[in-house]
């Protein structure tokens, strides 16, 4: 197996399986990295920046959720006082 195919086995989870955070922020970064360093031929270069753009959007898109939920878990009514409600499981 090629360098390229076994990087893009290793970023694939399952089917179904979501990535999780730190390891999908690590891929990008190692992507960012493999970027920058500029010895990668342009379909190659292309492909990569293609995986790192929808790494980013869904981390993007998780850490709204996460701040979404903090939000709601330290949300105060107008008297001050803790607004609770059940929270949505994942």
């Amino acid at each position: 197996m090629s360098a390229r195919k076994r990087e893009r086995a290793e970023a694939s989870p399952e089917p179904g399986a979501e990535t999780p955070f730190e390891a999908s922020l690590e891929r990008l970064t190692g992507i960012v990295e493999k970027l920058e360093n500029g010895d990668l031929g342009l379909e190659e270069s292309l492909s990569l920046f293609e995986e790192g753009v929808r790494l980013a959007r869904s981390a993007q898109t998780r850490l709204d959720a996460a701040e979404k939920r903090v939000e709601e878990l330290i949300a105060v009514d107008e008297n001050g006082d803790p607004v609770s409600r059940e929270l949505e499981p994942e």
